[in-house]
Parts: structure tokens; C-alpha cells; sequence
């Protein structure tokens, strides 16, 4: 049976819709519906139930899904294994969200590759939908993320609070200068329901950005205000391009990390290992960043967004 009719049952099962799954596989919504009926022409069996709201799966569905998870994750582990390079003796794929992939998820993959030297790595961005059904086919043994979703097979663990800070890209910046040169950036629904409680006059600033610490890159060329993480910030704060802003309170965005509960125990001790002695400095370098923030503004420690006691 082909990789990719089982693929294309997997989209349009986690999506829930034929137009969605065919956005996802880069196909026409017909040719997702063809490979559809191929595999039910295969099987003998609907496997989905079609409706102007879209594709429900049937019971047949529901059992078919099984089989499909698990042969993909067969052929995942078939390909890794064999494309493990000479010298190499085993593999593994780590994938983060994007904005966690500059000074964590580099660093990661470096301490992990000096643990174990012979320990093949690739690695895979997305967003967390993507890496969940990617670690549940078995294309990715771990990821970094900030929302973790639940799922059998899966295991969770918090890795640490990112603190996201108030930024501007020009000197001496205040609170009262933000509002015409405010870049919402969408940290998600916590995110923006927080901002909402403390920063009403910011949330609909006609400018949003989804892209993370991405959105620094947009920032240094422009008088632009924004929370980005103070990670990605500290060292654009030391070299003068971008500026805290006194008296904004800081956000804490827990990151997590999850990997298959059936990762060789080698690898994932060594990969979680690894994330420990990197988080040491990142935390550290949070740190200072918080500490200079609190020495600019009025109060001795720095507020939390949405906090409703602010």
C-alpha cells in the first residue's frame, strides 16, 4: 500500500476536512479525494463520512487509522535506520517550533552531538500540530514547544519559562510612545489574553506578526515596539540596535519538551541532559535581561502581563 495514500488518510483524519488536508500536502482538494477512494476501493470500506461540514471517520475509519499510524511509523524507522550515515550508529530527528530554534534548539542539537558523538541528527520546524503528527508517525523522536498536545505514546515534561519582554528599536523608548509603533506579535490565546487585561490600547495596534522571534529581523530596520523573547533579545540589547521599555511587564511562556515514549533510553537521557546544561546559561542570560528591565523602571521587580492585581 502506498506511503502516500496513507499519509493523504492521516491529513484529512487529523484535519477533519479534504480542502484543509489538500493545503497541507500541497495537492488539489480532487486529488486528495481520489487517493480517498483509492484506499476505500483498496479496503472495500468508506472509511469517511462526507458532509457539507466536512469528513467525519466512519468505524471502519477509526480502525484503518491504526494500521496507517503504525505502518508509517514502520517506514519512518526503515528509512532513518537505513540512512543513517557510516560511522554513525544510531539516529535522531529533534524538531522545535520556529521561534525556539535560535539560541535553544541549536544549542541543543551541538551539546546533544558532543554527548554522543556517534549519534546521527536531523532535524525538522514547524508548528505544534505539525511536530505532534510528525512525533505520532514517527518522523520525530522529540521536539521543543510552547504548547504540547496530549497524545498517546507521548510523553511531556516543562522545560522552562520563556520570558518574552517589551522591545523598541530606537533610544530611550516609553510606554506612551508604543501605540503608533506597536507590533503585535501573537504569542497565543494566553498571550493575548493577557496582553488584552494589561495593554488594551496595544491589542489592535493594525499590525500583527505570528512569526515569533522571527519578527526581530523586522524590528532592526524599523521604529518598531514589540515582546519578543528576551533570549533572542540580549544580544541586540548589549550592541544598541534594540531597547527595553521601562515600566512593561514581562510574560512567562512555559517551553516544553516531548518525545516518544519508546526513544531509546540512551538517546532521550542524553538529549534531555543536554538540555539541562544549555538551559543553565539561557537562564542566566534571562536573567540580566529581567534584572536591566527592573533597573529602568519605577518598581524594584518587574510586573507579569495580565497579572489583575497590576
Amino acid at each position: 500500500m502506498e506511503i502516500t495514500l496513507l499519509r493523504t488518510f492521516l491529513e484529512v483524519s487529523t484535519t477533519g476536512s479534504f480542502v484543509s488536508a489538500s493545503e497541507r500536502l500541497f495537492v488539489t482538494p480532487s486529488a486528495v479525494s481520489l487517493r480517498i477512494q483509492r484506499l476505500e476501493g483498496d479496503l472495500g470500506r468508506p472509511l469517511f463520512t462526507r458532509s457539507k461540514a466536512g469528513a467525519d471517520l466512519t468505524s471502519a475509519g477509526r480502525q484503518f487509522e491504526r494500521f496507517a499510524l503504525g505502518h508509517i511509523k514502520l517506514w519512518e524507522e526503515a528509512k532513518q535506520q537505513v540512512a543513517i550515515p557510516v560511522g554513525y550508529t544510531q539516529s535522531l530527528v529533534v524538531g522545535a517550533e520556529h521561534s525556539l530554534w535560535p539560541r535553544l534548539g541549536f544549542r541543543w542539537i551541538d551539546q546533544i552531538r558532543q554527548q554522543m558523538p556517534d549519534l546521527s541528527i536531523r532535524s525538522e520546524i514547524g508548528m505544534p500540530d505539525r511536530l505532534t503528527r510528525f512525533m505520532i508517525e514517527g518522523i520525530i523522536q522529540s521536539a521543543l514547544v510552547y504548547t504540547p498536545q496530549l497524545r498517546p505514546g507521548l510523553m511531556t515534561a516543562k522545560v522552562m519559562d520563556e520570558e518574552l519582554v517589551m522591545v523598541a528599536s530606537w533610544k530611550s523608548p516609553n510606554i506612551d510612545q508604543i501605540r503608533e509603533h506597536y507590533l503585535f506579535v501573537d504569542w497565543g490565546p494566553e498571550f493575548v489574553q493577557a496582553h488584552a487585561i494589561h495593554l488594551p490600547d496595544l491589542v489592535h495596534s493594525g499590525l500583527t506578526f505570528a512569526l515569533g522571534a522571527m519578527s526581530i529581523d523586522y524590528m532592526l530596520k524599523r521604529r518598531v515596539a514589540a515582546y519578543i523573547p528576551a533570549r533572542s533579545a540580549a544580544e541586540h540589547i548589549v550592541s544598541g540596535q534594540l531597547h527595553l521599555v521601562p515600566d512593561t511587564p514581562r510574560f512567562p511562556y512555559p517551553i516544553y519538551n516531548v518525545w516518544r515514549d519508546d526513544l531509546d533510553e540512551k538517546v532521550i537521557e542524553a538529549a534531555r541532559s543536554a538540555l539541562v546544561t544549555i538551559l543553565k546559561g539561557v537562564e542566566a542570560m534571562q536573567s540580566d535581561v529581567i534584572e536591566q528591565l527592573a533597573k529602568i523602571s519605577d518598581e524594584d521587580s518587574v510586573a507579569v502581563l495580565g497579572e489583575t492585581s497590576l
